[in-house]
């Protein structure tokens, strides 16, 4: 007897315009549920405010184009309720957050990180409280809340309060970047290099501050950062670059498509993230797999995630302190040479394959079915 049609909707919205963070989690996720050969009857309804260009065969899933100028938290909580509650499905799947407050139907939700939770005082007021409401009632009320990491697991218990057997860590996977080059393809040049949102929490400053000392005696080394700035307080980068005397050696994008980013990676020397706080912290590893030596911030998420296979700041590192880790990565080339040599068993723990399996289980144990 043939199995009835599952469907499954989506909230899409994330795959729209430059895929960066949720949005290439979730294209990852889809391209892999729409190509699986298992003889299942599954369905995805997809909800966005555009029409969305990932290439998905439409015997497998539909999009339903809900338009609007920003498709925020009113989106979501009036065009696409009300399009989720006309359409007949099984489940629903929310891949950042949060969901529709009423939905009527089961729904999985990934949180990647409760860091509004956890450190209010990184958020505009609004922006937080909304955060912070809309993600507590979100995870209290989904079947299954996915997230990153053991870290996030535990911050997800400690401030929403998640039942732990309602909670799955599934690690995401690492994305080959179209155009991507070989570590030895190009000659790595005295580059420092961070690619993710500006954020506070990642101490941009301090590593601006710790370029400038660590290469003061090397004038053709350069500090490339890379994502979209979204500091609060604003932070001002390029004059406190001016006010150092390295506003030529700061080369500041807020976006690179896959071939720039792939040249970037495979052109640096060194791989500087000094973040906070992360629910995962994917571009390290995407520098590591591109051979470039990763240094991070010593963090329980960076311990678990990059293992013996980065370099890690204190801290309570001062700015003199991280100049000379960068310094010794970008002028000796034996640095970095034993983190690299177990990098590829630390970037083995991480497939897009397993993740997309493991989330699609995840969330077809909300229907019950067997």
């Amino acid at each position: 007897m043939k199995s009835p049609v599952l469907r499954i909707g989506v909230d899409a919205r994330e795959v729209l315009g430059d895929a960066t963070g949720v949005g290439r989690y979730l294209s990852e996720l889809l391209k892999r549920w729409v190509a699986r050969q298992d003889g299942s009857t599954r369905h995805f309804v997809l909800f966005a405010p555009d029409r969305i260009t990932l290439p998905l065969p439409p015997d497998r899933a539909i999009t339903r184009v809900l338009p609007a100028r920003h498709a925020g938290t009113w989106w979501e909580q009036s065009a696409l309720r009300r399009a989720v509650s006309r359409e007949r499905l099984d489940l629903f799947f929310a891949p950042a957050y949060t969901a529709p407050v009423r939905l009527e139907i089961p729904f999985a939700l990934t949180i990647h990180d409760v860091s509004f939770l956890a450190h209010p005082e990184w958020f505009r007021p609004r922006e937080g409280l909304r955060r912070r409401w809309l993600t507590r009632h979100s995870g209290r009320k989904a079947r299954v809340v996915l997230t990153d990491s053991v870290f996030s697991r535990d911050e997800i218990l400690k401030h929403i309060g998640v039942s732990r057997d309602r909670i799955r860590v599934v690690p995401p996977g690492l994305s080959p970047r179209h155009g991507a080059a070989t570590p030895q393809s190009h000659r790595r040049e005295r580059l420092v290099l961070f690619v993710g949102t500006l954020l506070n929490r990642r101490r941009l400053p301090h590593l601006v501050d710790a370029f400038a000392v660590a290469t003061a005696d090397l004038p053709d080394a350069r500090l490339a950062i890379v994502g979209a700035d979204r500091t609060w307080p604003p932070q001002d980068l390029p004059g406190l670059a001016a006010r150092l005397g390295i506003a030529n050696r700061l080369d500041l994008r807020s976006y690179v498509n896959d071939t720039e980013l792939a040249a970037l990676y495979a052109r640096a020397s060194v791989f500087v993230f000094l973040s906070e706080y992360e629910g995962f912290g994917l571009t390290p590893l995407e520098a590591l797999a591109a051979g470039l030596p990763i240094v991070v911030l010593d963090t329980p998420v960076a311990r678990e995630v990059y293992g013996p296979a980065a370099t890690y700041v204190p801290r309570s590192a001062d700015v003199t302190d991280t100049a000379w880790i960068i310094r010794r990565i970008l002028l000796d080339k034996a640095a970095a040479h034993e983190q690299m040599a177990v990098a590829p068993g630390v970037l083995a723990r991480y497939s897009w394959d397993v993740a997309a399996a493991s989330t699609l289980d995840a969330l077809e144990s909300c229907t019950g079915r067997p």
